[in-house]
């Protein structure tokens, strides 16, 4: 008979064991004991930090406490006041709910809790170590106090594999920032050796976010808000003169926990669309708060990770009020004139320097232009032409109102503005004029807007493009004589790929053996003549994208699509045609670059005009 190999471990060996799940660092025993204070419904939480966590971690609130049975128990593992059974786990409210976090800390360190609750006249004192615990009943402070003293002295492998005082503290401080940030309406202080570091009175979320982050940023964010009965997102996202070429500067609340999730970060990134260059990253600072019953945070024991009943409606809730949010402000780049002594002078290109909160008076407006003669090959159909100039001033009162729920930009891109004048009327306009067929010059109320018109004309089709493929209702120009493609066997396979999504764009394709495609209708905005030498400009910048950027599929169409039909510099556009490009710009959701993240507007104020001219 052989001996048996199966063995229980010892108490003391398990809780070293299952210590190391959850206490990884100084930083993981400040994060367990902030979130337990704040679960204790403290109004006031003092954190005391010595050798950077290695010798000391106190924490002081004056929460709930605990009475001496209660404070015996919350040692045991699995012990928890938060949960009582498995169905608790899909209405989670508080931080803690597995109920390891004392019993770990306490497993690889000398802990000592004193506490007592807000009506009792008697409190407890525990005392844990090496795995005993000593209790003494007395009169303590309201609250609970928890100091943790010698982390790790009893592992010292794990000791040693602690970084340097100034990279731990560094961690604490992050947690500390993270979970300051997300409880405005607590105080927080943090000391280290005994000096005070951060002090962290009540407040609003602005305020607290002021103090935390930095006061001298406010003026780079964007407030955003957005609530509904199913899910809410608030908070503030960085303007784009505010970004950064790290990712260090992201925070995301999940019913005010904090998250690291690669759906939600992605969608506020790619709200950004192409304001970001490549390497960028936008601050943001953005809270979520859902039904605990849609999600799952028991995925990993640091509770960073989350699962959603629903990622895609969540993605798209957080990439539509993001955009909603960028869109609300006008970030329109300012162009300024140097002159350096002893050097050539330059332009200082300085992007999206002026910014207001639904501000859009300082942009051009043709609402109240006057009819002019129509050149043949026009543009813009009739029918997009009659939108802006058929009987105006029945647009602007009976649309403005309604086009202000669905676009920021809908409503004021009816403003009749001048940099001279307070309005207009509807017998007067500002001028445009086009600069070699290339840019369009626009007054504006603070100078002059040039507008580039290839992307500008890019910008609107990328969304038409978008938006023909949420809708499926293709609308197609039939072609009177079809034009017939005999394609290599690569771009026949690759237009039978993208058909579905072609037919959403309006062309109208047949395939037929021996690698031939007929042609027999394409999207309005292509230009009659032109049809096979569009679709395989398409094509070609379609690999392009993908090889270079790894492009999703729609996107990736709609981009390509939008490059090789819009009209070129070079091209030559009547003001009719020029005014009516403007006002569809302003109609998108990001009038500020292209499709691919060249800039489409400038801005140069009369104040840079009158230094040049000496009137300064």
């Amino acid at each position: 008979m052989t001996d048996k190999k199966i063995k229980i471990l010892p108490d003391s060996v398990a809780n070293k064991i299952a210590a190391g799940e959850v206490v990884q660092r100084p930083e993981s025993v400040v994060k367990e004991l902030l979130e337990n204070s704040i679960d204790a419904n403290s109004k006031n939480i003092h954190l005391y930090i010595k050798s950077a966590g290695k010798t000391l971690i106190q924490i002081i609130d004056d929460g709930d406490g605990m009475g001496p049975d209660d404070a015996l128990a919350c040692l045991e593992r699995h012990a928890t006041s938060k949960i009582s059974s498995f169905d608790d786990l899909q209405n989670l409210a508080s931080y803690g709910f597995r109920g390891e976090a004392l019993s770990s800390i306490a497993a690889v360190s000398q802990l000592e809790i004193k506490t007592e609750r807000r009506d009792d006249e008697i409190g407890a004192s525990v005392v844990v170590d090496e795995g005993k615990a000593v209790l003494e009943k007395g009169s303590f402070a309201k609250g609970t106090s928890i100091a943790v003293k010698n982390l790790f002295y009893n592992t010292p492998a794990r000791r040693n594999f602690l970084k340097s005082n100034t990279t731990e503290l560094k961690h604490i401080i992050e947690t500390f920032r993270k979970i300051s940030l997300s409880h405005p309406e607590i105080s927080f202080k943090l000391f280290n050796d005994d000096e005070i570091v951060f002090d962290y009175p009540q407040a609003s979320l602005e305020e607290r976010f002021k103090a935390v982050i930095a006061d001298n940023i406010a003026d780079s964010v964007i407030a955003v808000k957005e609530v509904t009965d199913y899910i809410s997102l608030y908070g503030f996202i960085a303007k784009p003169t505010y970004l950064r070429k790290s990712k260090g500067e992201q925070y995301f609340f999940l019913n005010k926990r904090y998250v690291v999730s690669k759906i939600l970060n992605h969608a506020v990134f790619s709200a950004y669309d192409d304001l970001l260059d490549k390497g960028d990253y936008p601050f943001f600072l953005l809270f979520m708060d859902i039904d605990p019953a849609k999600i799952d945070i028991n995925v990993h024991p640091a509770k960073l990770e989350v699962k959603f009943e629903d990622e895609k409606d969540i993605y798209t809730f957080v990439h539509a009020v993001i955009k909603k949010a960028l869109g609300s402000h006008d970030l329109v780049p300012s162009v300024t004139f140097q002159d350096t002594p002893g050097e050539k002078e330059k332009l200082d290109f300085t992007r999206f320097r002026n910014s207001g909160a639904n501000d859009f008076t300082d942009r051009p407006s043709f609402a109240g232009a006057q009819e002019q003669p129509k050149r043949k090959g026009s543009i813009f159909s009739d029918e997009e032409i009659d939108l802006l100039f058929g009987n105006i001033n029945k647009e602007i009162k009976q649309s403005a109102p309604a086009a202000a729920v669905e676009d920021p930009f809908a409503e004021k891109q009816f403003k009749e503005i001048s940099s001279a004048e307070p309005a207009l009327d509807s017998e007067t306009t500002p001028f445009i004029i086009s600069l070699h067929n290339k840019y369009i010059l626009c007054q504006i109320k603070s100078g002059l807007m040039i507008i580039d018109q290839h992307v500008a004309h890019e910008r609107i089709l990328y969304e038409k493009a978008m938006n023909s493929f949420e809708a499926d209702i293709p609308f197609s120009q039939q072609l009177l004589f079809s034009q017939t493609m005999n394609c290599d066997p690569a771009d026949y396979q690759l237009l039978l790929e993208l058909e579905p999504y072609l037919t959403k764009l309006g062309f109208d394709l047949k395939f037929f053996s021996k690698n031939t495609v007929v042609i027999d209708g394409v999207p309005q905005d292509v230009k009659l003549g032109s049809e096979t030498y569009v679709l395989n400009e398409i094509l070609d910048e379609y690999r392009k994208n993908y090889q270079e950027k790894k492009l999703e599929e729609r996107d990736n169409l709609a981009k390509s699509f939008s490059c090789k039909a819009a009209i070129k510099a070079g091209d030559r556009m009547s003001e009719r045609e020029m005014r009516v490009l403007v006002d569809q710009l302003f109609a998108t959701s990001m009038p500020y670059v292209c499709p691919h993240g060249r800039p489409i507007i400038i801005k140069i104020s009369l104040e840079e005009f009158d230094k040049k001219f000496g009137r300064t």
